[in-house]
């Protein structure tokens, strides 16, 4: 972990309704901000998408948006970022998003969020990278899912223990010190 200068952030295009999403979003923004580590993102201005790159940018970061054509006009696409990459698809997206981090941030989100886990969590098993995913479970927004780790675990699915991978932290602080601790 002592090379990661970008990270990769999967998070709502929406902020739910708790407002912890929003605090510990903006907190792991400002850290990133502050530290000098490039946030690559989805690219929307609303939501914690746009939470996560304001703060950012707020502290002088760095903030690169990788968003399909498709979704420009849905997430609406950030037109203050440092750099917003326009492409073809979810696909094209995905890829270029982990291609330009160092590691993963997952943070509360819906079906695309978990898309984006899933896939990089996939690619880690392929050996396609090796980069860590932290899962933020802000008030036990993924304890279910979590859970469901330690069952696919426990009934023989998976073929390493997914906490090799996954490193989950409970808030910002706790992301925060592990990084600090660690990078």
């Amino acid at each position: 972990m002592n090379n990661i200068t970008s990270i990769a952030v999967f998070c709502g295009s929406k902020s739910g309704n708790n407002p912890s999403f929003i605090q510990q979003t903006e907190l792991i923004g400002q850290f990133l901000g502050v530290k000098k580590i490039t946030l690559v993102y989805g690219g929307g201005k609303i939501g914690l998408m746009g939470c996560i790159a304001n703060a950012v940018l707020q502290e002088n970061g760095k903030v690169i948006g990788v968003i399909p054509k498709v979704l420009v006009e849905w997430e609406q696409q950030h037109d203050g970022i440092t750099e917003l990459l326009v492409v073809e698809n979810m696909h094209v997206r995905k890829k270029m998003m982990y291609e330009k981090s160092d590691a993963a941030i997952i943070l509360p989100g819906g079906n695309g969020t978990l898309d984006e886990l899933f896939e990089m969590l996939t690619w880690n098993t392929l050996k396609i990278h090796e980069k860590k995913v932290f899962i933020l479970n802000i008030d036990g927004f993924y304890d279910a899912l979590i859970l469901h780790f330690k069952k696919m675990q426990d009934e023989n699915f998976l073929y390493e223990n997914w906490q090799e991978r996954i490193i989950v932290c409970n808030n910002a602080g706790e992301f925060i010190s592990y990084f600090s601790n660690n990078h």
